[in-house]
């Protein structure tokens, strides 16, 4: 039998299904009321949240408002996001792999004359052409060489949040090696000084947003709010009161952790009031998102995932994620198909009411009905990266890829049930619960610790039977190994080159009042001349 939902959300004036409301959408919404139709939308993106570190994945950490909005939501158990900071904001705001960005290698550093590269269209600016006031609070972290590459010259009509990818919590100070330090906090395109009032960042940056969300009619035109939390990112600062209900975690690292983690769930908790509060609530779509998995030795935890941040094991890219909304058809479900960080952008458009265009080639899927009614997710595949400059695997070679791919080349393909992995995938080792209890972490030798795979640079897991990636099936499926390094190579020849410049003196604060910012004055002027080119080891910085 088919069973058919419709949804009549108090700001609608006539009664229509989702699917009529969507397809209205897609064809200039002129039968419906314009513009308050179109869901105002809030991208939450946390900073190194391990897999394990919110409640409803088990952890000790207390999470009650996050798990409350996961459970009347839609928990994402299949969702994907990158190792580190850059590489998954560039994703999320270009729906691009890296690979078609030149953001293949590592982060895009303080002192690299580099940023998300112009010509790629941003989700602000698509959906600033649907007709919705665009917001950002929070980190960065895409670059700030040139004024061109700020948020305020990439989509959003505002801008509150610093640029680096980390700094103090309080001063929002931040040194990058002697003699390189500087002031991190902006208001649109100038150091916020005026506003700056030494305030805990995830306090700061939710006040902000409900600001915004104060200022702005929720009846008149859409929203899109991206909030960009520094927490839990190290350095571990978290105001005292936090710390109280943790006494009993004897590592500090974790109990400063878990109070950053309680800090931030009360701070969601604070936004959704204002959401309601101020009558967006009833039209709006809460996407909460990691930005990549959390860091053991900074009191994060991904158990019983392997391996952390910074790798691409599952610990590493497998996210916290979900979606909250009253527009949702099946609330508190899961959704178990793949879905990836890339997806975000045509979701997010075409549910504003966006058009993509054609010649943007897009690696993400609209899976907005595989969430919010369960059916089957368009995408089948994740290319989590290759890395053409990160070939560190000594026994990585040629011959080892079956002569179709060089194995020392760091590079994770997932492929229906397979995934893939070739090079130096990172920190292999799986940190269950038990580690924290011992004060030096950094010294702590258990019982998981991996021995048996080094010297190797390809292995196989099926993920969905095996997630925790314990048994490498490389050697008993050859031929499925061969599928997946053709994959990779069919992959591999869309790629452009890796942009990833050495430093830039001129980007010191020093000689820019102190603060960190654009240091390029000349718009007209040439690019450095290492951007847009493949570099050597001899040429790379950090």
């Amino acid at each position: 039998c088919l069973l058919v939902i419709f949804i009549v959300p108090p700001v609608w004036s006539v009664h229509m299904s989702w699917e009529n409301w969507r397809s209205g959408l897609r064809n200039g919404g002129d039968e419906f009321e314009p513009p308050t139709s179109q869901p105002h939308i809030v991208f939450i993106l946390v900073d190194d949240q391990g897999f394990r570190d919110v409640g409803y994945h088990g952890s000790e950490i207390k999470t009650p408002n996050l798990d409350r909005l996961a459970a009347q939501g839609v928990k994402l158990e299949n969702y994907y996001v990158q190792p580190l900071c850059s590489p998954s904001r560039s994703q999320l705001m270009t729906g691009r792999y890296q690979i078609h960005t030149g953001l293949q290698h590592s982060i895009i550093r303080a002192t690299q004359p580099n940023c998300l590269p112009l010509e790629n269209i941003t989700l602000p600016q698509k959906l600033k052409e649907a007709g919705y006031s665009t917001h950002m609070v929070g980190k960065w972290h895409l670059g700030f060489y040139k004024r061109g590459c700020l948020p305020t010259q990439r989509g959003f009509d505002t801008f509150f949040g610093s640029l680096l990818g980390s700094g103090d919590y309080y001063s929002h100070y931040k040194c990058e090696g002697p003699g390189m330090c500087g002031y991190d906090l902006y208001e649109g395109e100038e150091a916020a000084w005026e506003q700056d009032r030494g305030l805990y960042s995830t306090v700061m940056f939710t006040r902000k947003a409900v600001s915004i969300l104060a200022n702005h009619d929720p009846h008149k035109q859409p929203l899109f709010l991206y909030l960009a939390y520094q927490a839990v990112h190290s350095p571990l600062q978290v105001p005292a009161r936090y710390l109280e209900r943790y006494k009993g975690i004897p590592n500090p690292h974790r109990r400063k952790y878990a109070a950053m983690v309680s800090c931030l769930d009360e701070a969601i908790h604070n936004l959704t009031l204002a959401l309601k509060h101020f009558g967006y609530y009833d039209n709006t779509v809460i996407v909460y998102s990691t930005d990549n998995g959390g860091q053991p030795l900074a009191g994060g935890s991904n158990w019983p995932l392997r391996g952390s941040k910074a790798t691409y094991w599952e610990g590493g890219i497998r996210g916290v994620g979900f979606v909250h909304s009253p527009l949702l058809v099946k609330k508190g479900s899961k959704c178990q198909t793949l879905v990836h960080i890339t997806d975000w952008f045509p979701t997010l458009v075409t549910l504003g009411g966006g058009t993509l265009d054609e010649d943007q080639n897009l690696d993400g899927y609209d899976v907005w009905e595989a969430i919010s009614e369960g059916r089957p997710s368009p995408r089948l595949d994740i290319l989590h990266n290759i890395d053409p400059i990160y070939i560190k695997a000594k026994n990585g070679s040629w011959k080892a890829g079956y002569g179709l791919w060089n194995t020392a080349v760091q590079a994770a393909l997932r492929v229906g049930h397979w995934k893939l992995l070739t090079g130096v995938p990172g920190y292999s080792d799986w940190v269950p619960p038990q580690t924290f209890s011992n004060q030096r972490l950094t010294t702590r030798h258990h019982n998981e610790r991996v021995r048996w795979d080094r010297g190797k640079s390809i292995w196989l897991f099926n993920i969905t039977a095996d997630p925790y990636e314990r048994v490498d099936l490389s050697q008993q499926y050859p031929h499925i190994v061969k599928k997946m390094l053709m994959r990779l190579v069919q992959y591999n020849k869309t790629a452009v080159p890796v942009r990833y410049p050495a430093k830039d003196l001129r980007s010191n604060p020093q000689y820019n009042g102190g603060v960190w910012g654009p240091w390029y004055k000349d718009e007209n002027k040439r690019h450095h001349p290492s951007e847009g080119r493949t570099l050597h080891f001899s040429e790379m910085c950090g």
